[in-house]
């Protein structure tokens, strides 16, 4: 059986930066224990890059949410460093993404067909939901997770309502518990 851990967008501007949240701070420790955990086991560790260029204001999704964020190649597009130095010597693949959820991914889901895959990440109500909905479209027979314990959305109220909705499309919600090592 094959299982894959999805890591959504756990960037400065989502952490830390311009779109920072206490919540999302909240959870790097528990997703960093949850990936090392997942690396320990062998499951092949995939994450996104919310992707954006310096004309991101005359985008779409810049004009309804104007706050510049995760512009590549600037400090608030890296991986923020608790996840990177997890990462450090694993093998994992990135996607990045230029808007809500990744086609590539989707696609490279659809070929190497994991029997599991677990999503953890930023933002619950944007991207992880976005993400885990397309991935069961596309492998409906696969086991979807979302551990809500490594998830934050851009408020409480918005990551229940994502969680929600998760579970109602047949996706499994976890909330592992994770304790400071």
């Amino acid at each position: 059986m094959a299982s894959t851990l999805v890591i959504v967008d756990m960037q400065h501007d989502f952490i830390d930066g311009s779109l920072g949240t206490n919540d999302a701070l909240a959870i790097l420790q528990p997703a960093a224990e949850k990936i090392l955990q997942r690396i320990e086991d062998g499951w092949e560790i995939l994450l996104t890059l919310d992707t954006h260029d310096n004309n991101y204001l005359q985008t779409q999704e810049g004009r309804k949410l104007p706050i510049k964020h995760c512009i590549k190649g600037t400090p608030g597009w890296e991986l923020h460093p608790a996840i990177k130095k997890v990462l450090k010597d694993a093998r994992f693949k990135a996607f990045e993404k230029p808007t809500f959820g990744s086609e590539a991914l989707v696609a490279y889901l659809k070929k190497t067909k994991p029997d599991t895959i677990e999503f953890i990440g930023l933002c619950t109500d944007i991207c992880v939901v976005s993400n885990a909905i397309a991935t069961k479209m596309a492998l409906p027979e696969a086991e979807i997770i979302v551990d809500s314990s490594c998830c934050a959305g851009t408020s409480p109220a918005n990551h229940q309502a994502a969680l929600t909705t998760l579970a109602a499309c047949q996706i499994t919600i976890t909330q592992d518990e994770w304790s400071p090592a």
